[in-house]
């Protein structure tokens, strides 16, 4: 599930407002604004990312609040602003793949570690071998 990109007009026709971590969310689009004719804004999307001050880059702006956000889009330069925006939904399914991630990491790290574990002993009683004497009958 990828964010979604829309380019806005300014005025954007939309309220932001922020959570408790930071992260600026749209709480209302006006009827009849720049962002309701597009039909890709809703009312809880997530902005994760916003256009810099000039150029065609994007900066992520999770956690960094209302006041940057609104600066960013204040300052930007140009008619138009690009938004990436995620929906609450969509950060959850984000979230579920993420945790799946760290799981098979976890899952392949203690793989990885068994096996060298398994390797290293296997040297360790070739070189007991090699001291006896018997390593592979050749000495």
């Amino acid at each position: 599930v990828d964010d979604r990109v829309v380019e806005l007009r300014r005025p954007l026709g939309v309220v932001l407002g922020e959570d408790a971590d930071g992260n600026v969310y749209v709480e209302t689009v006006a009827a009849r604004g720049n962002a309701a004719r597009t039909g890709e804004v809703r009312e809880g999307d997530f902005v994760t990312m916003c256009s810099s001050t000039f150029g065609d880059d994007m900066w992520s702006c999770r956690g960094a609040g209302l006041s940057r956000v609104l600066s960013a889009i204040r300052l930007r330069a140009g008619p138009t602003v690009k938004l990436a925006l995620e929906s609450s939904k969509e950060g959850n399914v984000k979230a579920q793949r993420t945790a799946k991630n760290v799981q098979a990491e976890e899952a392949a790290r203690a793989n990885a570690q068994a096996k060298k574990d398994s390797l290293l002993e296997e040297l360790q009683k070739d070189e007991q071998r090699l001291k006896k004497g018997k390593f592979l009958g050749l000495f």
